[in-house]
């Protein structure tokens, strides 16, 4: 119970706040409501959101799950994971997390087909381009060391793989 609790807090403070709470705020501030678009292309344009918004989806889901079964931790800088993630998504990509939030706010934007709301999306794509090497790589490095250097030799940070990258042995 006590685990659940611990993730269910690390989504609400941070995956949630980024992905509908500030972009709830963007739509009473700027008065922008979700409606069918009248053209083709509208709605094309929205079906693509919907799109891109699944693969977000997806990508989130499949890292929550392997920090919470692989790595025994959760997605939250307080309580990260205690063993070094290099399955799944992370194969092909060291950040699949943080690029399954950016496809669902470039979703949404699209959805919505709202500039304030892609503005968000880059915005929080730049933060985070700053974030990771600045600070989350080099915490990365000191808590998982060589394996996690052997990593990320391989591994690109937001550009993924055609291949996936298999560890050494042991």
């Amino acid at each position: 119970m006590i685990r659940l609790l611990r993730h269910v807090v690390a989504i609400v403070v941070l995956p949630f706040t980024v992905a509908v709470l500030v972009p709830i705020w963007i739509c009473r501030r700027d008065a922008i409501s979700l409606a069918v678009a009248e053209t083709p292309g509208g709605i094309a344009l929205q079906a693509a959101g919907v799109g891109v918004g699944a693969v977000g989806l997806v990508l989130f889901w499949s890292c929550l799950r392997r920090f919470a079964t692989e790595g025994r931790g959760t997605l939250a800088p307080w309580d990260p994971p205690r063993e070094l993630v290099v399955s799944g998504p992370y194969r092909y990509v060291r950040n699949p997390m943080i690029s399954g939030v950016v496809f669902v706010l470039f979703g949404e934007a699209l959805v919505l087909r709202s500039r304030p709301h892609a503005v968000w999306a880059a915005a929080f794509l730049a933060l985070n381009a700053l974030y990771i090497p600045a600070l989350e790589e080099p915490l990365l490095e000191a808590r998982f060391g060589d394996a996690y250097c052997e990593y990320r030799r391989h591994v690109r940070r937001f550009l993924p793989r055609l291949q996936p990258w298999t560890p050494p042995p042991g």
